[in-house]
């Protein structure tokens, strides 16, 4: 196939063709005329599996011949030839294996990391372990590094490094992982092909040769005599000045490696070939517009360019710009939801013109949200990134059923793990659904932060009748038995269990061996069946862990799924990484997401080494990646009609342009004819931003903002009893009494609960009735202590949030000295007659009647009473008192009149608030016979004015900001009305 003795043998696919078409139009015409077993006896190594793929779809579509023996640079470690080596350590075991050795290291020194970073700092580990083997670096290599004034922190780091020492030197062949046994494996072709070249055809297609067993490997077969490397998207516009820069750069010089082409210019420095020496593979694959590449390459020369802009650019007339720039938009959106709107449209017009199109970026939000706007048309795109595993039902539903282990079951979790569309997915899913509903709202009315199966079956016990509820009950209790005591034991223990119990969830009552409902079905399910395996088979390597570091690691092992549904996608829209995008070819193609930091993506954080480090190890350096994205781009631009995309601001600030589009912009702009081409650029690009604007801009039909509501329901339907709290409540807003009281609505407790300001008041409410009821002296020596004590047990009672009781205990404890001292003050000067104490009280002459439960009920020494009230936040001003807040004074009037059961009617003479959250001064109020009085009048004024059919139930009659709240203000629309407007009194229940 190639002349022999022509020195090595490189090949290029220009810039803007189909690799895989164009490597089967080179073999053909190579081929021609030669017998069909020729064929078979090519010898293909591609650079990824997906161009493996793509190779072997485009050979299938004919004409009828043998196929090439077509193998992946990525399976290289797979290679049987050499049987003495052993098969490479799975990539999920090796790092098993030192999250043992890192969890040793870190009990061994606790202040080196944090327990729980085990599998963390392992899988961080384990990727600079496969960089090392691939470079061919030996951990020794790292101990001779200069470090100068960071000699404490490198002093740390090495001690990690050491860990993986043993992987390297004489021991790497033992047991092997991947880039060590594929480095193994290069090393025993270069020296077998050297005494004993293959007879037939090898060749090396579309790889860049970024590693270092790759590059190797790519050197070798380019030296034999039928051996041949096909460079992928070889820039020939570049001149050969520009080639031997860099060619002669050093390794990890920063103005080599961000180039797109210094990784050629290396390789075809080591193999001895000049760049204008090496053709394109196919004579006939000649590149899509040759003049866009021409300002491309210029564009993206190594520094400084300046000059060569003004030389090489003076050149550059009308017609040439015109030609390179005539298929390239510009959208420079003012948002990222702008851009992906514009994006989406573009990606909508390219399906009714018939176009193949597809979407390259490395920013997966920006993906998702082109196809959310796409599915306005029912356009799914083939994302090729697919969803990852952890987000599809499967990986939730395994990540929801792992966060079981070793914690308390919250409401939230359960029902999120009843709710999800795996769950009983093997047995009656619609009694399921309907005792998943009537459960979830026993929960929310019962208030249970934390079910176990007691509360579970105490609820079953309601429907004696319903058999199949018991059923379910019985199963969902045997499921859920005794998770919370599950602690550390062997990963191996551990993936067994979860794994059993998702199964179970997932199959419902009356599951039979083997059974698993729909857990493991469809393409979701069969990939994280296939990630489950994986982890229970290696499990035995991962030694013993907790539930919450098995967590981690499970998230992370699902991390490395991911779920594609053929069935679904529309076929000539694409959504492509800029991995893909080398390897096939679309008549549109948008780049998207051409900002700073996004494409490039900046460089992960190196926990390990610095940059410099690296350069001195022979590592590769954070410019690769760069120069590796400058190369994607400089590929994607060349095809046929290209947009380039961006937005302008994110959600945080003015974005920077991507520096490849910055230096294409800035180049048109130096131009004489480049302005125009530019600014017509952006003229495309900003007919689809229009289009955006205009499809956002519908709003629906105009919706008419609400009134302020003032309903006035029969009086017969009014309240004829109201405590003396919702008093205080009517007289703010009345609306949320004609919700509470007329409506019968009631707010439900939340979902996820959490130790709020009401719970708070509940607990600080019943420690001072113990501590006062408990006939507790405050004088004692021991008050403080025994009041405290008796709060801890309240707090473990009914708190199950360990750091809600440690700062509430911590409270009380501040203010504990201030209660207990005007605690003897008060005692002096009277006895406690009882606590929480029940009254009603008729006002007379309105059919009413008003209920009350006072904290506190004193006798003075003198005989009069004194009624006291618990607060837990701050009390009531005076502001407060006057307008609304009347609580002490009408549990007075009930008093006066003998309404509190066991008291007896007497006079009232002082009322006052005791501040229990926190440390505020005691002021009792003397009250007398002409304010109780006055308060009798207000309340029966309000009353009847409640009585009258005119009277509505006003929306927040007092301003809100006066700091008081309520349940009912989304029912009422506040928000679209003010406290401006005045009220809408509506007839209702006529």
């Amino acid at each position: 196939m190639f002349e022999p003795g022509s020195g090595p043998h490189v090949f290029s696919f220009p810039l803007g063709v189909d690799p895989s078409r164009a490597l089967i139009a080179g073999l053909e015409a190579r081929l021609a005329g030669r017998p069909p077993q020729d064929w078979a006896r090519v010898e293909i190594h591609f650079a990824t599996r997906r161009m493996q793929r793509r190779f072997r779809a485009l050979m299938a579509q004919g004409p009828a011949r043998l196929s090439p023996r077509v193998h992946s640079l990525e399976d290289l470690a797979l290679d049987t030839r050499f049987a003495d080596l052993p098969p490479p350590v799975p990539a999920l075991r090796r790092r098993l294996e030192l999250m043992q050795l890192v969890r040793r290291l870190i009990e061994q020194q606790g202040d080196l990391a944090p327990g729980g970073s085990a599998f963390d700092l392992a899988d961080s580990l384990a990727g600079l372990m496969d960089e090392m083997q691939g470079e061919g670096v030996d951990p020794e290599v790292l101990k001779r590094l200069e470090v100068g004034d960071h000699a404490g922190h490198w002093a740390r780091n090495l001690k990690f490094l050491e860990i993986v020492a043993p992987y390297f030197g004489a021991n790497r062949g033992e047991q092997p992982d991947a880039h060590a046994r594929a480095r193994l494996v290069v090393e025993r072709l270069a020296q077998q092909w050297q005494d004993a070249p293959p007879d037939h055809p090898v060749i090396v297609a579309g790889s860049t040769g970024s590693r270092g067993a790759t590059a190797m490997f790519m050197e070798t077969v380019a030296q034999l005599p039928q051996g041949a490397v096909i460079l992928p998207g070889l820039d020939m516009d570049q001149p050969a000045a520009i080639w031997r820069q860099l060619a002669e750069v050093g390794s990890g010089e920063m103005a080599g490696e961000d180039h797109p082409q210094y990784r050629f210019a290396r390789f075809l420095a080591r193999v001895g070939i000049r760049p204008d020496a090496v053709v394109p593979w196919d004579a006939g694959s000649l590149a899509v517009n040759p003049a866009r590449n021409r300002l491309v390459s210029l564009a993206l020369r190594p520094a400084p360019v300046t000059d060569q802009w003004l030389s090489e650019g003076a050149r550059l007339d009308g017609d040439f710009l015109k030609q390179a720039t005539g298929r390239l938009s510009l959208i420079e959106a003012p948002s990222p939801r702008a851009e992906a709107v514009a994006l989406a449209l573009r990606l909508r017009r390219a399906v009714a013109d018939g176009q193949s199109a597809a979407l390259i970026t490395p920013d997966r939000t920006l993906a998702r949200q082109v196809t959310a706007a796409l599915d306005r048309w029912e356009v799914e795109p083939d994302d090729s990134a697919g969803e990852p595993l952890p987000l599809s039902p499967p990986g939730r539903f395994l990540r929801h059923v792992a966060a079981l282990f070793g914690e308390r079951l919250s409401s939230a979790a359960l029902l999120i793990l009843l709710k999800h569309p795996l769950a009983a997915s093997g047995w009656d899913r619609g009694n399921h659904l309907r005792f998943a509903r009537d459960l979830e709202l026993e929960l929310l009315r019962g208030g249970i932060p934390f079910p176990v199966p007691a509360d579970l079956q105490a609820w079953a016990r309601k429907y004696n009748g319903d058999a199949l509820r018991q059923v379910w009950v019985a199963w969902l209790s045997d499921c859920l038995d005794g998770l919370e005591e599950c602690g550390t034991m062997p990963l191996a223990d551990l993936v067994e269990r979860h794994l059993a119990l998702a199964e179970a969830l997932a199959a419902g009552p009356d599951r039979r061996p083997g059974e698993s409902g729909d857990l493991w079905e469809k393409p979701a399910g069969r990939e994280a069946r296939r990630i489950a395996d994986d982890l229970a088979e290696q499990a035995e390597a991962g030694g013993i862990v907790t539930p919450a570091e098995y967590q981690v690691l499970l998230r992370a092992v699902l991390d490395r799924g991911e779920v594609h549904d053929p069935d679904r996608p529309h076929p000539g829209v694409m959504i492509w990484g800029t991995l893909e995008a080398r390897v096939q070819g679309a008549d549109l193609v948008l780049l998207a997401g051409l900002n700073d930091g996004t494409w490039p993506e900046l460089p992960p954080p190196d926990p390990w080494l610095n940059r410099r480090m690296r350069a001195e190890a022979g590592l590769l350096l954070p410019e690769r990646r760069i120069g590796l994205s400058a190369h994607d781009f400089q590929q994607a631009i060349a095809a046929r009609e290209v947009v380039l995309s961006r937005a302008v601001r994110d959600t945080e600030a003015e974005t920077v342009p991507s520096r490849w589009l910055s230096r294409l912009t800035n180049l048109l702009n130096g131009l004489e004819k480049g302005a125009d081409a530019l600014a017509a650029m952006r003229a495309r690009g900003a007919e689809y931003l229009a289009l955006a604007e205009h499809l956002d801009a519908y709003r629906g039909p105009a919706l008419t903002p609400a009134v302020r509501p003032s309903p006035r329901p029969p009086v017969d339907a009014r309240p004829r009893r109201l405590s003396v709290t919702r008093i205080s409540l009517l007289v703010r807003d009345p609306y949320a009494i004609y919700a509470e009281q007329i409506l019968r609505l009631r707010p439900l407790e939340p979902l996820r609960h959490a130790p709020d300001a009401p719970l708070r008041g509940t607990v600080l409410h019943k420690i001072a009735e113990a501590f006062i009821g408990g006939g507790m002296a405050p004088g004692a020596a021991d008050a403080r202590d025994r009041m405290l004590r008796l709060a801890r047990e309240i707090l473990e009672r009914d708190v199950p949030w360990p750091a809600a009781r440690i700062l509430w205990l911590a409270r009380l404890e501040r203010v504990a000295g201030q209660f207990l001292a005007d605690e003897i003050v008060r005692q002096r000067e009277g006895r406690v007659l009882d606590v929480e104490v029940r009254g009603k009280f008729d006002p007379g002459g309105t059919d009413f009647t008003l209920t009350a439960e006072a904290d506190r009920i004193d006798r003075l020494n003198h005989g009069a009473l004194a009624i006291y009230d618990y607060k837990s936040g701050t009390l009531p001003d005076a502001r407060a008192q006057e307008l609304y807040d009347k609580q002490l004074w009408l549990e007075a009037a009930i008093a006066r009149a003998g309404g509190f059961a066991g008291i007896g009617p007497g006079a009232v003479h002082r009322v006052g608030y005791i501040a229990l959250g926190k440390a505020q001064e005691f002021r009792p109020m003397d009250v007398g016979t002409a304010e109780i009085d006055q308060t009798i009048e207000g309340l029966v004024a309000l009353i009847r004015a409640y009585q009258r059919a005119d009277q509505g139930y006003t929306a927040l009659r007092l301003d809100p900001k006066l700091g008081f709240a309520s349940d009912y203000r989304h029912l009422a629309r506040f928000g679209e009305w003010d406290m401006s407007q005045m009220p809408s009194p509506e007839e209702v229940g006529q």
